[in-house]
């Protein structure tokens, strides 16, 4: 367990960070494509950047929205945020308007820091701000409150005070603030090392934004628990990610959403198993390449199940084979159950919600900032209801199946969007897809798939939908088809899915049925 903490909870952020800027004064901490900072330059400049923000009036507990992109700088605030007691809320840099908006109230914030290119968007919502909203610009105000003479620690937080607040993505609803504690944040890398087997000697890294759980919780958090190496890229690249690996120095890496199918459809190289990477973790690994991907980047790839509402309540053992699908079982810090729509546990083998709970404090989120009706409906009968359907095999691995709100009603039957997407992308000219419900004259839905070719390459739709034929049952075989360059996603990969259903049939969708019709 973590050390320099007065109680068993362990220690909050601001005191693990001093106590490594002490043990591993001259090791690297962070890396960008700026440039390294060791663990004591880091200490160094969060205490001067906390006492300059002290002098304008930031307190213990305040809550201070932080919109940058990756960068040392985001990562100084947060520490420096920390060592006053006042909470980091991470605001993604692609929020504009009502997001926005919303995402700055719920904080009742008094000063905000964020990089130049976002100031436009607060001026666009300035009438919904609070006149007196003091902004710190990067490049500007900052680098003059950086300057100030460090300040002592403040001893007014403990472990299970917030410490920061990240959102959700919003790709079904208005984004909610998840409130992360000092202890969530460094148990949840506390776990992950022990269950990835991280070591000192990694250099983690993470092309995704910092105001991601992956980023900042999951790859800044074991490097602050070990005294390793966090590294931090801008944002993924297909062709920068390797490149960008190498020069880092990468030796463990994560992914999300289609970023692993993308590096595995790059035109195969003679090269591509030198690289420094021994592990890759993430979700999802689908099972038709995993073994290739291994075998031709010379690496380990692990599965896992988690969110920032829940924190990782499962891993796939490394020391296992892996089990085609499964997500991995759940750990000593959780409890899990499947439930259906009454919640009730459903037999094995069958399809329920996820429901968690955790069995040692402050593991998860606290609930969501400003938001109390949303976090009592998420944690009813004492369980946090993930909203995500998996089923269980008899040996405890669970297996994804979909989210309850990415489900297809279609024909009588329920069809999950995920599963739909995993066999229209085993087509070899395929780059990525999207599976979602269009309105039917039939009542229910009809299934349709954005798709995103290969470069250079084409795809004849009425193969396509015979290709699925083959592989899936008749009431998951897509309807309409509608080939695009690319799918509207959220800064951290996710599709958004309410762009492609508002947007529903185009004049260059193909329908199956008109197809067979006229043929």
């Amino acid at each position: 367990m973590l050390t320099g903490a007065a109680t068993g909870l362990g220690p909050t952020i601001d005191e693990l960070l001093t106590e490594r800027a002490d043990t591993h004064t001259n090791q690297v901490f962070l890396r960008f494509a700026s440039g390294d900072l060791t663990f004591a330059e880091v200490h160094d400049r969060a205490a001067r950047l906390a006492a300059g923000l002290a002098s304008i009036g930031v307190e213990s507990g305040a809550t201070v929205p932080v919109v940058m992109s990756n960068s040392a700088e985001f990562m100084i605030s947060l520490f420096a945020l920390s060592r006053l007691g006042a909470v980091a809320c991470l605001i993604n840099t692609a929020f504009r308007g009502p997001a926005l908006a919303h995402a700055i109230g719920v904080t009742q914030a008094k000063t905000v820091l964020l990089d130049a290119s976002v100031v436009a968007n607060l001026d666009e919502i300035a009438s919904s701000l609070p006149a007196e909203l003091i902004r710190i610009v990067v490049g500007d105000r900052w680098e003059e409150l950086a300057a100030a003479s460090p300040i002592p620690q403040s001893s007014s937080h403990s472990a299970t005070d917030p410490a920061i607040v990240l959102f959700t993505s919003g790709t079904t609803g208005t984004s909610k603030g998840c409130v992360l504690s000092h202890r969530y944040v460094l148990r949840q890398a506390e776990l992950m090392s022990q269950h990835l087997g991280f070591v000192e000697t990694d250099v983690l890294y993470c092309p995704f934004p910092l105001f991601h759980i992956d980023a900042t919780v999951l790859t800044v958090g074991p490097a602050l628990v070990l005294g390793a190496t966090a590294a931090i890229g801008e944002r993924f690249s297909v062709t920068g990610f390797w490149p960008e690996v190498r020069q880092f120095g990468a030796t463990v890496f994560d992914f999300m959403g289609a970023t692993l199918t993308m590096l595995h459809k790059v035109e195969a190289s003679d090269d591509d198993a030198a690289n420094p990477v021994r592990l890759a973790w993430g979700v999802p690994v689908p099972d038709e390449i995993a073994s290739g991907f291994e075998h031709r980047f010379g690496l380990h790839l692990v599965e896992l199940y988690g969110s920032t509402d829940a924190g990782i309540p499962m891993y796939h053992p490394i020391d296992q084979p892996r089990r085609p699908g499964s997500c991995g079982t759940v750990i000593d810090a959780y409890e899990a159950q499947l439930h259906d729509a009454d919640g009730f546990e459903v037999a094995l083998g069958e399809v329920g919600e996820l429901v968690v709970r955790p069995t040692e404090p402050s593991i998860m989120a606290d609930g969501y900032l400003g938001m109390p009706d949303a976090t009592l409906t998420s944690r009813r009968n004492l369980w946090f209801h993930t909203g995500d359907r998996l089923r269980r095999d008899a040996d405890g691995f669970h297996y994804f199946i979909g989210r309850s709100a990415d489900s297809i009603r279609r024909r009588g039957e329920n069809i999950s969007a995920f599963e739909v997407e995993e066999v229209v992308k085993l087509h070899p000219e395929v780059l990525d897809a999207a599976a979602f419900g269009v309105p039917s004259e039939l009542t229910e839905d009809d299934l349709m798939v954005a798709v995103v070719v290969r470069p250079g390459r084409t795809v004849d739709p009425a193969s396509l939908v015979e290709f699925c034929g083959q592989r899936a049952a008749r009431h998951m075989v897509p309807r309409f088809l509608d080939f695009v360059d690319g799918l509207p996603r959220t800064p951290t990969e996710k599709i958004r899915k309410d762009v492609l259903r508002d947007r529903g049939i185009t004049p260059t969708t193909w329908d199956a049925q008109e197809e067979s019709s006229t043929s």
